[in-house]
């Protein structure tokens, strides 16, 4: 990496010229409302009723294979929302 050149965010690199620019724009201030109204619905989305609490659960190889064939059938995109739908399905909560 050179020494311009801070790494990447989503692929791009990040340079002097970049951060520079996140400069100026912290220095000039933010609107605080503005802000706050683009943090609105960040973060995980709820998977139930109030927050949820993670669960530790450890899988051997063969399951998880299962697991990810019939995530990738069913359209889902992560072990989690894989691990979900099934935990949902076997407690029939939605």
């Amino acid at each position: 990496m050179g020494d311009n050149q801070h790494g990447n965010i989503h692929g791009s690199p990040v340079d002097d010229a970049q951060i520079a620019a996140w400069a100026d724009e912290a220095e000039a201030g933010y609107d605080l409302a503005e802000l706050d109204q683009r943090r609105r619905g960040r973060g995980r989305p709820s998977t139930g009723k109030g927050p949820g609490t993670p669960v530790t659960v450890r899988l051997d190889a063969e399951t998880l294979a299962a697991l990810a064939a019939r995530a990738q059938a069913e359209g889902l995109t992560s072990q989690s929302a894989a691990i979900r739908a099934a935990v949902q399905s076997w407690v029939h909560v939605a």
